[in-house]
């Protein structure tokens, strides 16, 4: 069953349209997140299903109930915001307790919630302890279970990790995954511009741009086969490499030309096109290009940088004039200027339209 549904919703201001027609069906119990650049509407999606914006045109369902016209407070959802908005002057357990004592919950049952929520999010020490008392992490966690104790059926989070240092998103970051599994039948909707997040978090992933959808997938799909050039670009870190060529007719069948290079594509996961010298554009990540040493099989190239990262090297090379970018083990031991031969694996690649800049 569905717990949001977004039906053909516009956001217009005058002749703007911020979000266009956009339509999204979220499951009962998923965790879906909305990835994209600043300006690209993630967070406008978000506050229009939590009501905080009045829409233009289409219809909003939560849990099969239209509440396309409805307050926020009566949407049956908890919300939590970049910024921690706990009230200083009040304790953690003042916080939690704060908005159910205005709804006239009955005291057992806000007991209840805050000991869930506490031990959920591992706050119990500091439930008598003010905001100024607390690290960023902590705050966090308690804006989290201020959202918790409404024992909502939907979540909605907008970019709540995004004030914290690294070490702490990586963190809170578990933190969330366990608690979705916690929580089970709740359904999360979370925005964000980290695609770290977006990966390790989320069962599906909304990629947007200008307002629109580009791909809605599960992460490994979004990842491994993006819809079009600039999902493939936003995600990924390092970045996919583009190489500009053409589809061309070889005795061996189709094949990705650079210059003198020839790639063949008997290997590739998509639609290779029928017409020849057509075009393209070849996507392959750094961890699908494989570096060898100068006369072993593969395409000619050149090192150009080194650029440490811990556990391996990226190799930033020249490859028919156009750069490329490899994953090396960190004792790789080639030298800038180096002469090196490339293999890509066209079975992980990605091959888009250069006018349409759609997958094919």
């Amino acid at each position: 069953m569905a717990s949001i549904v977004v039906k053909d919703l516009t956001l217009a201001y005058g002749s703007v349209n911020v979000l266009n027609r956009l339509n999204l069906d979220v499951a009962e119990g998923e965790f879906i997140v909305l990835l994209g650049p600043s300006g690209c509407g993630k967070s406008t999606l978000l506050n229009c299903i939590a009501g905080l914006i009045d829409i233009t045109d289409g219809q909003i369902f939560i849990k099969d109930r239209n509440v396309t016209w409805e307050e926020p407070k009566d949407r049956g959802i908890g919300m939590v915001f970049q910024s921690y908005a706990l009230y200083p002057q009040m304790t953690v357990r003042g916080n939690l307790t704060f908005g159910l004592k205005n709804a006239r919950v009955p005291r057992a049952e806000i007991d209840r919630r805050v000991r869930r929520a506490a031990e959920m999010l591992q706050i119990e020490p500091f439930l008598d302890r003010k905001p100024a008392a607390l690290s960023g992490g902590q705050r966090q966690r308690v804006a989290i279970g201020r959202a918790l104790v409404r024992d909502a059926d939907v979540f909605l989070f907008d970019e709540p990790l995004s004030n914290l240092d690294a070490k702490l998103r990586a963190e809170l970051r578990v933190e969330l995954k366990r608690l979705h599994h916690n929580l089970e039948s709740n359904t999360i909707v979370y925005v964000t511009h980290d695609q770290i997040e977006a990966l390790t978090l989320a069962d599906r992933i909304a990629v947007m741009r200008g307002g629109i959808i580009q791909q809605l997938d599960v992460p490994q799909t979004i990842y491994n086969k993006p819809a079009n050039l600039f999902v493939a670009g936003f995600i990924g870190s390092p970045a996919m490499t583009f190489l500009d060529g053409r589809v061309v007719d070889t005795p061996g069948g189709k094949a990705f030309a650079m210059g003198g290079t020839r790639v063949p594509l008997d290997l590739y996961d998509g639609e290779v096109p029928t017409a020849s010298d057509r075009p393209a554009i070849l996507g392959v990540r750094p961890e699908h290009v494989t570096v060898g040493t100068e006369g072993s099989p593969g395409i000619p190239a050149t090192m150009d940088l080194d650029e440490p990262m811990g556990a391996d090297n990226l190799l930033w090379l020249t490859m028919e004039g156009q750069q490329i970018r490899a994953r090396a083990t960190a004792d790789h031991g080639l030298r800038r200027g180096q002469p090196v031969s490339l293999l890509l694996d066209i079975a992980k690649a990605s091959l888009f339209d250069q006018e349409s800049e759609q997958r094919l």
